[in-house]
């Protein structure tokens, strides 16, 4: 059974009825983790919850979602009245967010931390040790949550990510758990995706300082039949950014996203974003390890089940 409160700006409490109908969707990092549902209302506390600003969920006292109340509406009828609402995970106060351009000397965790995190009240779980990047620069206009990426991933290659509390976790040691799944676990579906639509067959890259221009293809899709080239300039500078505008690069960033597996499993909770999963199916026949990108629990009138998305 989901149950959940609000939290007013100021930090009152609003307890909600059990939730009817619900959908949480965990992702982790973006797009962010995304909750909507629905239960009885009978009243009486309205002023309080037009002052609400958070939302948490819990199920058997574990906790589910911690994010930001996006819309609520009340409605009364023949059954009387009920409340729905919608939230997002607090990744959301990051991609709201513009950052001011900045420059900086050497920019460590801590400033990055410091400067694009902190200041939205983000609890921050576990930062690992990660390079201090010389020369990081933020371009005004970007969201905090591109310059966080930016910092981590792109020259850490550490994916940041958000627990079901809100917190951050920039950690390279962070992994998730590795779960099976089996004919055992009771999957009621299983999809195979491969999605060719925006794979790169090939980049050229074109160095207009030295005047001169590279091809990298992907071979595998190229003997697909896959053509879709892309150019790109070179930067002037070098280090880290001429080695983001690389060819190979560029074309496994491009084909992150072909493959996916989905499974279907009922209940309302089987894993995180962050987890792997090695699957084991005798029909259909598949194996394999795979990481866990998205979940999403829907409790409807058919009952619960989560959807496990794979990659």
């Amino acid at each position: 059974m989901m149950t959940g409160y609000l939290l007013t700006a100021d930090g009152r409490r609003v307890e909600l009825p059990p939730f009817s109908a619900w959908e949480l969707r965990r992702t982790g990092s973006v797009p962010c983790d995304s909750f909507e549902g629905s239960c009885p209302w009978e009243g009486g506390v309205e002023p309080l919850l037009a002052q609400a600003s958070r939302v948490i969920l819990e199920e058997e006292g574990a906790r589910r979602f911690t994010g930001v109340l996006d819309e609520y509406e009340l409605s009364w009828g023949e059954k009387g009245g009920r409340l729905t609402l919608s939230g997002r995970g607090l990744a959301a106060l990051l991609l709201d967010n513009e950052a001011a351009g900045q420059d900086y000397q050497v920019a460590t965790l801590a400033d990055i931390l410091r400067d694009h995190v902190e200041p939205y009240g983000i609890p921050v779980g576990r930062a690992g040790s990660l390079p201090a990047v010389p020369g990081f620069s933020v371009a005004s206009g970007a969201s905090e949550w591109q310059v966080v990426n930016s910092f981590a991933h792109y020259h850490a290659g550490v994916r940041p990510r958000f627990d079901a509390w809100g917190s951050l976790t920039v950690d390279p040691g962070a992994a998730g758990r590795l779960l099976t799944v089996d004919d055992r676990t009771g999957v009621t579906e299983v999809v195979w995706r491969d999605r060719r639509y925006g794979v790169c067959s090939e980049i050229l890259l074109w160095d207009r300082k030295a005047g001169v221009s590279r091809r990298v293809v992907n071979e595998g899709f190229a003997r697909q039949g896959g053509r879709r080239r892309k150019v790109m300039v070179l930067p002037g500078k070098g280090g880290f950014e001429a080695a983001r505008y690389s060819g190979q690069f560029q074309l496994d960033r491009s084909a992150e996203e072909r493959q996916r597996v989905e499974l279907t499993v009922p209940g309302s909770y089987f894993c995180e974003p962050g987890d792997r999963l090695s699957v084991c199916l005798t029909r259909p026949a598949l194996r394999g390890t795979w990481e866990v990108l998205e979940t999403r629990a829907v409790m409807d009138e058919r009952g619960c089940r989560v959807k496990v998305t794979l990659g």
